[in-house]
């Protein structure tokens, strides 16, 4: 197959690989972080320069950007001009976004490794790379509406907003954020950069993360249940509210910082008000199911996809509570905000990124998926690996903070968090364990001799 590869959906599935072999490196990354917890000086008298602030940001950015980034990117050049009835525009161009997006990813594992590194959360990568990031989602901007414009459906389904604001969106928040016009620092100084910050990182979740998994859901939960969404209005509704309101939660994270009060009030207040659009969407998405519960279990992308809006409903029942100052006094700055990120991005996105890979590539490979029992058996150990992780780092977390409410000096603590940190470890395993075995079944069904899907 040629690198620029003008075959329909070559892009998508080229996605979806990269997107399974990136999740077991970040997986198997984050897996080595957490054992530096444990045992600091197993390895790294071996590796010296593989320390956790090295292993942190290398996993973190290559779960976001390597793993769900790229399944969600690849299920959206597969439905975004099926839904529009087209074929996607410039299959080459996508084959070429989709070797530049591995670069970048590459790039950034590589360098983080060597040190380099802007030490800013999510937004760790050096200056050249944030600029290839830019030049790549224009990419997926010009292709996306480049495909809306040769449209042969008028109505733009509620999977193509939701697609469409994602990427022309983190465009703007990517390059702004990482203060691209100084390549020096890639940061503004001192509050105003905090505030930057988080307006970046949680818009990262909000902006990029959840718009494309509640797209590839909305694709997927009528497809399953073979209903339609339950209202179109409530779709839009959802996306509005969702835009409008994710924008301005990000300095929740800085409310013991000397950020301006009225911000610290506003970032609250939007986070509380997220419950509106959160509870609309999954109203719209759980309804197809009335009695027809038991279709979630005939197909597994549709019982991924369905985990991962339960633990949307977690986390963002989660998330706003965390906002309020009374909670923060306990939680921040402990492992129960790890847990809390593990849920959102591992749980809620990871659940639905892997879900709508598994729901497509039998469609767009002819092919039924290599082994629904090993894709069975990965969601299992997704389910186990991440609840016992989730459960492991809150209960680390309550100890922490109760711990230092009560005046306790951090280094007294430490002793106490060392079992939910072997809970970690062993969890961990789980998910590198579901990881090698999703990438396995994916390249079986794109690159085995499946058995094809009656016509």
């Amino acid at each position: 197959m040629k690198l620029l590869s003008s075959e329909p959906f070559s892009a998508a599935r080229r996605f979806y690989i990269s997107s399974a072999i990136w999740m077991f490196v970040g997986t198997f990354t984050g897996l080595i972080a957490g054992i530096s917890l444990v045992a600091p000086d197993l390895y790294q008298q071996y590796f010296p320069w593989l320390t956790f602030g090295r292993l942190r940001p290398m996993h973190v950015n290559t779960v976001i950007f390597g793993f769900v980034t790229a399944s969600l990117i690849g299920s959206a050049f597969y439905y975004v001009p099926k839904v529009l009835k087209t074929t996607l525009w410039n299959e080459p161009l996508a084959n070429l976004s989709m070797w530049l997006y591995n670069g970048v990813v590459l790039a950034g594992y590589v360098t983080l490794a060597l040190g380099m590194t802007q030490g800013r959360e999510m937004a760790d990568y050096i200056w050249i790379i944030d600029i290839f990031v830019v030049a790549d989602f224009i990419l997926f901007v010009l292709i996306v509406f480049k495909t809306i414009a040769q449209r042969q459906e008028n109505l733009l389904y509620v999977s193509v907003w939701y697609f469409a604001a994602a990427v022309i969106l983190t465009t703007f928040v990517y390059g702004l954020c990482n203060v691209i016009w100084d390549p020096s620092t890639g940061s503004l100084t001192g509050m105003s950069d905090a505030i930057l910050l988080w307006f970046y990182g949680h818009n990262i979740v909000g902006l990029l993360l959840t718009p494309m998994s509640l797209a590839a859901a909305y694709y997927v939960i009528p497809r399953v249940t073979k209903s339609p969404i339950y209202s179109h209005t409530m779709s839009l509704l959802g996306f509005w509210i969702l835009i409008i309101v994710y924008t301005h939660t990000g300095t929740h994270h800085l409310l013991q910082a000397p950020a301006p009060y009225w911000l610290k009030v506003l970032a609250i207040v939007d986070s509380i008000s997220l419950l509106v659009p959160v509870f609309i969407v999954l109203t719209n998405l759980w309804l197809p199911f009335k009695n027809k519960w038991g279709e979630i279990h005939k197909d597994i992308g549709g019982k991924f996809i369905f985990a991962g809006t339960i633990y949307y409903a977690l986390t963002c029942i989660q998330g706003p509570l965390q906002s309020l100052p009374s909670v923060q006094r306990l939680t921040h700055f402990t492992h129960w905000v790890v847990a809390h990120s593990h849920l959102a991005i591992l749980g809620f996105v990871g659940s639905i990124a892997i879900g709508a890979m598994y729901h497509i590539l039998p469609s767009m490979t002819g092919k039924k998926l290599y082994s629904e029992k090993l894709a069975d058996f990965t969601y299992w150990l997704l389910l186990f690996g991440l609840g016992s992780m989730f459960l492991g780092l809150t209960a680390g977390g309550l100890v922490q903070g109760g711990g230092w409410l009560n005046g306790e000096a951090v280094y007294r603590i430490l002793s106490e968090l060392h079992l939910y940190m072997i809970l970690r470890v062993g969890s961990g395993v789980l998910v590198v364990s579901a990881a090698i075995f999703s990438a396995y079944n994916v390249l079986m069904t794109i690159y085995g001799r499946g058995e094809e899907i009656a016509k």
